[in-house]
């Protein structure tokens, strides 16, 4: 069941009266029950994995908490980081390290061997396995306590409006709000409904739209050209953002009907300055959770400058992997960590540069990735810079993404060794992807209509208002709606992120 599915339109309501209805100690309840429901609509068959992660992670922390030795403890989060990753390991990346082995022995001249397996990739373990993990770390480091109740404990698992693909929540902030049981409010209907419309514009509307474009060139590698290429990655990027934060807003806004208020995944990545800053803006929930549970451990950033890089890349080449089982992941990884390295190693020499030529980097709000960089009455030249580099970090992105697009690694050699063709009829180009000049006007608006829904949003978040009360919004949701009626025709398509 997706949530862009005529199931999900008739499955949310029935949640929600359920939820509303019924009495304190049966709406947790209800709502575990609606979340299996949910899951088990993808797959009857793998409902244990996720019973066993659960299972696993609720007995440890209890343990963890009652006894008072450490080797115990150790034991208790060993056993749990081998059940869980041991899961997941298996089912997302054993085929990969199969195929991997069985290419090497050939070309070894040792035959030809296959040692994969007819595997089937549960849904959303990527995402439940780490919510998992952060609690069993989290009560092992004394940050949290155990979860009594193992439907609670069950339902912080489960929760059916991030369960497939995130926002991967702390215990801290989710399980608290799943032990209470909120009223319907006014408010938290019109946010929620709210949140719940621009995520299906993103999804429906744009992201489903450009995906017709980005296809048509990355699934026919052999007849690309570099105009069409580029296009066709630029539009990835957007359409990667829409379908994913479109997810999130859908998840959130389900979510925020109940009271229940789940993290901020998403907050404009592609107005970032720096690959720093677009890391603190994409995927939040997951940039944090290897901040605090791989990173820091590791020693982050105090520690020598050698072990400081060897950190970075680490980070990014786990977080390539836990994408997906395919070099095409590892290699996009590598890449941000290359950027991210690339950058600490140049900052400072930068810096002075700029400061020579009369510009401001602000580098304190930058290394914390919060850079805003537009100081009042800025001038021309630093109005240009600022452009400059939000459009440099956006390229360096749309570079990296070629490489998570692609299929497989043969077909990037030839996307990029066809970048230099094509350049002396880029109609011609173009109209081999199907973009003819109705169809780029409507990709084009479609973009710019998500991004003024992207701006309001964060102004009406940040002034603590309702989105519906501005004319401006008025305006702006009268174009969405017309715009999802007109174009949203056809079955539902699933969410790229699904996948991991």
């Amino acid at each position: 069941m997706t949530f862009n599915s005529g199931g999900f339109l008739i499955f949310y309501p029935i949640a929600i009266l359920l939820y509303f209805l019924l009495p304190k100690k049966l709406s947790r309840y209800s709502l575990l029950f609606m979340s299996c429901i949910f899951y088990l609509a993808w797959d009857i068959s793998l409902i244990w994995l996720i019973f066993f992660t659960t299972a696993v992670s609720f007995i440890s922390s209890h343990i963890i908490e009652r006894t008072q030795k450490n080797g115990v403890k150790k034991l208790c989060i060993v056993v749990t980081l081998l059940a869980c990753l041991g899961v997941l390991f298996f089912f997302k990346y054993y085929n990969f390290l199969a195929e991997t082995l069985g290419l090497a022995i050939k070309e070894l001249g040792g035959g030809t061997y296959d040692f994969t397996l007819n595997l089937v990739l549960p849904v959303g373990i990527s995402f439940y396995t780490f919510q998992t993990l952060s609690y069993v770390i989290d009560v092992y480091r004394g940050e949290e306590k155990a979860e009594k109740n193992f439907a609670t404990f069950a339902l912080y698992v489960t929760f059916f409006p991030q369960l497939v693909a995130g926002p991967i929540e702390r215990p801290g902030n989710l399980l608290p709000q799943l032990r209470e049981k909120n009223k319907l409010t006014s408010e938290n209907a019109r946010i929620g409904l709210s949140k719940m419309a621009v995520g299906f514009f993103k999804k429906i509307v744009v992201a489903d739209i450009l995906a017709e474009f980005v296809n048509a060139v990355y699934n026919d590698a052999a007849g690309a050209t570099g105009p069409a290429l580029v296009l066709a990655t630029v539009f990835f990027g957007f359409q990667i953002y829409c379908d994913f934060s479109g997810y999130t807003d859908i998840a959130i806004g389900c979510a925020r009907v109940m009271g229940i208020r789940l993290m901020k995944n998403f907050n404009r990545p592609y107005k970032a300055f720096s690959i720093k800053e677009f890391w603190a803006r994409w995927h939040i929930s997951l940039s944090t959770w290897f901040r605090d549970y791989l990173y820091f451990p590791l020693g982050g950033s105090r520690c020598s400058r050698l072990r400081h890089m060897f950190n970075l890349f680490m980070v990014f080449f786990v977080s390539g992997l836990w994408h997906g089982a395919n070099w095409t992941f590892v290699i996009w990884g590598l890449l941000h960590a290359f950027y991210r390295i690339a950058g600490e190693l140049t900052y400072k020499p930068r810096q002075k540069l700029y400061a020579r030529l009369g510009l401001v980097m602000d580098a304190k709000k930058e290394r914390s990735g919060e850079t805003k960089n537009i100081p009042k009455g800025k001038s021309v030249k630093q109005f240009i810079f600022d452009c400059g580099r939000k459009l440099t970090t956006f390229v360096f992105v749309c570079f990296a993404w070629v490489f998570f697009r692609a299929n497989n690694l043969a077909d990037v050699g030839v996307l990029l060794s066809a970048l230099g063709s094509g350049w002396g009829d880029i109609g011609a180009s173009l109209s081999s992807m199907g973009l003819n000049l109705a169809a780029a006007i409507i990709a084009v608006l479609s973009i710019v209509i998500m991004t003024e829904l992207d701006i309001l949003t964060e102004k009406n978040e940040e002034n603590g208002e309702i989105m519906h009360k501005t004319s401006t919004v008025y305006a702006v949701w009268a174009v969405a709606a017309a715009w999802l009626l007109l174009l949203s025709v056809g079955g539902a398509s699933t969410f790229i992120y699904f996948q991991f």
